[in-house]
């Protein structure tokens, strides 16, 4: 859960493609702690069930639905279920990735359909919702891999790039109805059975030079990007739109 101060989400409705684990489970919770009412999609139907036990835990439940973020009509049925169960949607917070890493047909599909497309399809589904909203705004997960060239996972990165420009693109488009729309680039985040988690053990020399490479001196936590997520969809960060922030330690600074 975050440590972030208490922003009052009370009343907003938010929903979040991509949340049994990692960064987006701490978002989930963090939201829901805030007093949000939220909706979880996953691919898997295990991963929902731990974090729907969590948010129990905490006092705070929330709704949770098996989604494959590749496919357009199951995009759409959760989007449909968690506006049904949430009475709307105020925030969408697209944080899907299919970490296509490899340099093949099989990466390129999972970084495109997911990283990018699954972000594409759910904020134009979810727009009827969020032009009724008072207060509505849209998040995206993109990363700082997509501002730099990398020697290995370039579909990641590319999507990732296309994604951060989407972003502004959206923002403009979407300003007339008053739709606020941002995204975060998280550096190398670590937690357990994650990807930094596992290099740790897998690929200790990757591990150790990423972290070299951190002028903070240590990977981030998921509750960093989550109090970062709840300041951009809250009331107090109601001017910014268009806005992609880096959230990794001063990681790009290095190169």
């Amino acid at each position: 859960m975050s440590d972030a101060p208490r922003l009052d989400f009370t009343g907003r409705r938010v929903v979040i493609a991509g949340g049994s684990k990692g960064i987006g489970r701490c978002m989930a919770l963090a939201f829901a702690a805030a007093g949000a009412s939220v909706s979880v999609c996953a691919r898997g139907q295990a991963g929902l069930d731990a974090l729907r036990a969590d948010a129990q835990a905490q006092g705070t439940p929330l709704h949770t639905h098996v989604t494959d973020l590749s496919r357009l009509e199951q995009i759409d049925h959760w989007l449909q279920v968690a506006a049904d169960a949430l009475g709307g949607i105020d925030v969408l917070v697209n944080n899907a990735t299919g970490y296509g890493m490899a340099d093949d047909e099989d990466g390129w599909a999972a970084s495109l359909q997911v990283d990018l497309m699954a972000a594409v399809r759910a904020s134009r589904l979810a727009l009827p919702w969020l032009r009724e909203s008072a207060d509505a705004c849209i998040l995206n997960l993109s990363s700082i891999a997509a501002q730099m060239p990398r020697p290995g996972g370039a579909p990641y990165a590319a999507a990732k790039a296309a994604l951060s420009h989407y972003t502004t693109s959206q923002a403009l488009a979407l300003a007339a109805d008053r739709i606020r729309v941002n995204a975060i680039a998280p550096g190398s985040i670590e937690f357990e059975d994650g990807l930094w988690d596992r290099r740790r053990v897998e690929d200790p020399a990757l591990y150790h030079g990423t972290l070299a490479r951190i002028p903070f001196g240590r990977f981030g936590e998921p509750a960093e990007i989550a109090n970062a997520a709840l300041f951009l969809c809250s009331p107090l960060a109601r001017w910014i739109t268009g806005h992609v922030l880096n959230v990794d330690g001063g990681q790009v600074l290095m190169g």
